[in-house]
């Protein structure tokens, strides 16, 4: 393929786009087995969809960050690779489905020529780092957090730290105490903070939803913000080394921490701020000017237009508006249906930014958009023109405006379908609950699955998708969770199960919930709070009727937004794992960690090349132990073992104490001299580990079962 070279695309955006190219052309032509594939592509943000002979392509934004110019590429790109469709996401990235994977590399390219990255937007890899869409004009926030979000996100892009965790990893920055980017639930969540004149920030870690939620812990109350992603790059370094590959849905941050199931929270920071004696640098200064606040829209309406339907208009101004920090400002809200905009109406937004606010639209993490530096005098002429495009609805951010997965639209691990069921709640509340349209304590989400793609476990109401057995048949099913959500004070709280019902029963189940909410809270009550004075059981029995299957309606069997009987039908999800590995496929893959290593060294990147090195020799030991059947499930238990098996044993004769000839490059600053005699070190190893590989090398060649840790 060709790619621009006029300067628009950066050198390592070049290589990155040329080399998916070329790993697709190897994967066709049967030189790259299927899930060794599957395992790049994620990386480069290629996710296989449910329909098959297509990919989910995610485009990743840090803290949701447009411009218009890049609003308008993606949506020219949505309609000559895919179905014309922009959906956003509770990770502030769009997703674009039905793309053919030999247009990605194309479309990848076209997406760097404004900016835009696919790098490690899926995989085992350091996720989008996620940003409140307010930061720069929150009314609370201390300062702007934007600039340390997209510092993180340069520092950690490409790094070869986070190539090949065994997990992926989320960060998110709040604006405020009030939490806003929900850090409670993330693996690494800053929070502003000033402390004697300095920035710093509140540093909480190991937090995640999904089938077992855990709400972070505070490992400093301040931190300056100089030392945040040294902390991170070291946080990193020990969730690689000590994280769980084997058991894929133990490989989280949140389980590494726990005292029970990992090194605890104490060793866990005790072994952080060992690792902070291998890194470059201490302290990485950030500068707060990296982003640049927009300036807002010349024009100025001279005087406002007459709105035809002003009783919309003011429940427009009411859930959708809010007066920035900057007081002569606004901030507009969109709500976007399902998180989902047409290309032509992405096209039509980006030229209303353009008119009305600052080049600097922001997605939501309840899959919206922001606009900001709207002049007061232009609302009116704002409201029509959003609505001419449909994109004026009210209720951002309520009881109306509910999150919402793909679900089994076009997700391998959807069991129910989450949108169709969104749509018919909305359609609830908004004809039979009107009075609740500005209810902003009260939040609705929804997932396909346990997963929580939905965040459904951080909403004060959620579900996620199930499934019931009815004697033969089964029933499409939404498992009911309340409690979840923050609260006024910043206090994040995780939702509690309480029961499975048929999808088909769940408008009736919100209804049950909203009317006993109405009756029983006294006061005006929180939400959550009523939730919890009640507790769980009174729940589970308000609902259990909803849940007798003694008589089971036809059309009960048959998911929202299909005509046929409901089948579960759940794929292989592909964040993490494959199905089958070969000793020498990872002998390979030690050789491209040690190239990598030696053109770190060329480029005078040290530290890179010493983890490069380092990844190296684990894969290159790890091979050795799985040809001889050895589990290998953490890159220490890696190094302990082949100690033992190889070292001790005298079968190889390298070091007394491999573990400690291995890690002496968390223990030395990385200098050229030690960084070259480190690198000359993983080349002989290796040279010894494909020596006595050889001599079996008449044996049939090693399959390694799917439980075994991916390197």
């Amino acid at each position: 393929m060709e790619i621009p070279t006029n300067g628009s695309i950066s050198q390592q955006a070049q290589q990155d786009v040329l080399e998916l190219n070329r790993k697709i052309n190897d994967f066709k032509a049967g030189k790259i087995p299927e899930e060794r594939f599957k395992a790049f592509r994620l990386t480069r943000g290629v996710y296989g969809q449910r329909q098959l002979g297509v990919q989910m392509v995610r485009v990743k934004i840090p803290f949701g960050k447009l411009t218009a110019e890049q609003l308008v590429r993606i949506a020219d790109i949505s309609e000559k690779y895919t179905n014309g469709n922009l959906h956003t996401t509770t990770r502030q990235n769009i997703q674009l489905h039905y793309v053919k994977v030999d247009d990605s590399p194309s479309l990848w390219s076209e997406l760097e020529e404004v900016g835009i990255t696919l790098r490690e937007a899926c995989g085992n890899t350091v996720r989008n780092i996620t940003g409140s869409a307010y930061a720069g004009i929150d009314p609370e926030e201390p300062f702007d957090i934007s600039p340390y979000a997209q510092a993180m996100f340069e520092y950690f892009l490409r790094n070869p730290i986070c190539q090949d965790m065994g997990r992926k990893i989320k960060s998110a920055f709040s604006s405020s105490e009030k939490d806003s980017a929900f850090t409670y639930f993330h693996d690494f969540g800053f929070i502003p903070r000033i402390e004697g004149g300095e920035r710093g920030f509140k540093v909480v870690i190991g937090g995640g939803l999904g089938a077992q939620a855990f709400i972070a812990k505070t490992v400093y109350e301040f931190l300056p913000a100089n030392s945040i992603i040294p902390f991170k790059e070291a946080a990193l370094r020990v969730f690689d080394r000590y994280g769980e590959r084997e058991k894929r849905m133990k490989a989280r941050m949140k389980f590494l921490i726990d005292e029970r199931r990992g090194l605890g929270l104490e060793k866990f920071m005790e072994l952080v701020e060992q690792e902070m004696n291998g890194l470059a640098s201490q302290t990485v200064e950030i500068d707060p000017s990296t982003v640049v606040q927009a300036n807002p829209s010349e024009f100025s309406a001279k005087q406002e237009l007459a709105i035809e339907d002003q009783e919309d208009y003011q429940l427009w101004l009411k859930t959708n508006v809010f007066q920035q920090k900057q007081s002569d400002f606004y901030a507009v809200n969109i709500k976007l249906l399902l998180g989902n905009i047409k290309a032509p109406e992405a096209r039509e937004l980006a030229k209303i930014v353009k008119k009305y606010a600052a080049d600097d639209l922001r997605v939501t993490v309840n899959q919206g958009f922001v606009l900001r530096f709207v002049r007061p005098e232009n609302l009116t002429h704002l409201y029509q023109e959003l609505k001419n495009i449909g994109c004026a609805d009210n209720g951002f951010d309520t009881i109306a405006d509910i999150t919402a997965c793909p679900g089994t639209d076009t997700c391998n691990l959807g069991v129910t379908n989450s949108t169709g069921v969104a749509q018919q709640l909305e359609t609830v509340i908004r004809s039979e609950y009107p009075h609740l349209l500005t209810e902003a304590d009260i939040n609705i989400k929804i997932s396909g699955c346990m997963n929580s793609c939905g965040q459904h476990m951080a909403a004060n109401i959620g579900f996620h998708g199930s499934s019931i057995k009815n004697g033969k048949l089964v029933i499409p099913a939404l498992q009911v969770v309340l409690g979840g959500g923050v609260d006024a004070d910043g206090k994040g709280f995780v939702a509690e199960k309480i029961i499975k019902l048929p999808s088909k029963r769940i408008p009736q189940a919100l209804r049950v919930l909203l009317d006993d909410y109405q009756d029983g809270a006294s006061g005006g009550a929180y939400f959550n709070d009523y939730v919890s004075s009640r507790g769980k059981m009174y729940f589970y029995d308000l609902l259990k009727p909803l849940a007798d299957l003694t008589k089971v309606e036809d059309f009960e069997y048959i998911d929202w937004g299909h005509s046929e009987k409901f089948v579960p039908e759940i794929g292989v999800g592909e964040c993490a794992g494959v199905s089958f590995d070969m000793i020498g496929t990872i002998i390979g893959d030690s050789e491209e960690k040690l190239q990598f290593a030696e053109e770190a060294l060329e480029q005078q990147l040290w530290t890179e090349s010493l983890y490069n090195a380092y990844t190296s020799m684990v894969v290159a030991a790890k091979a050795l132990l799985l040809s001889d059947d050895i589990r290998c499930n953490t890159h220490i238990g890696i190094l302990k073992d082949f100690n033992n098996h190889f070292v001790q044993s005298g079968k190889l004769a390298i070091t007394d104490d491999f573990q400690s000839y291995v890690l002496e490059f968390n223990q030395q600053s990385p200098t050229e001299s030690f960084a070259s005699s480190y690198l000359k070190r993983a080349q002989d190893f290796l040279k010894t580990v494909k020596s006595y590989r050889g001599a079996s090398l008449s044996e049939p060649e090693k399959v390694v079962v799917s439980s075994y840790y991916k390197a």
